[in-house]
């Protein structure tokens, strides 16, 4: 059996952050420059439009099952006085509007990420294991 690690908490980073990255960023490469910018290619546009909309409803899903609303607020504050310490020392400049908004879009993307995470870590740390409850009701 695979055991949950570091790669697999940076590879599920790594997805959620080309999937935020991906949707919008503010260097003008993304889905939504995409669609505003480029005329045509109106099938193909709604098609990755469709597939990132599932991508997001799953990521979002993902972290609030397994992180709740009070670890997404608690991870959230912790990110944001963390982004605050870095800019009080100078290392990240927020005047600069694409440095504002693209520290935004990788804290959302670190809270899908651990989303993903999360209940792996959990098990790893507490010995807990998450499961939903099931129940059979099928009419076959």
């Amino acid at each position: 059996m695979h055991s949950f690690g570091i790669p697999d908490i940076v590879a599920r980073w790594l997805t959620a952050t080309c999937l935020v990255l991906g949707t919008y960023n503010p260097y003008a490469l993304s889905y939504v420059h995409w669609i505003r910018d480029v005329p045509g290619q109106h099938s193909m546009k709604v098609l990755v439009g469709v597939t990132l909309l599932i991508l997001h409803v799953v990521a979002i899903l993902s972290a609030t099952r397994s992180l709740g609303m009070i670890g997404i607020g608690l991870l959230t504050a912790l990110f944001a006085s963390a982004a605050w310490t870095l800019i009080d020392h100078h290392v990240l400049d927020v005047e600069e509007p694409r440095v504002f908004i693209l520290t935004l879009l990788i804290i959302l993307s670190t809270l899908y990420g651990l989303g993903m995470s999360w209940s792996h870590l959990r098990n790893r740390i507490a010995g807990q294991v998450d499961s939903t409850d099931v129940t059979h009701n099928s009419p076959i």
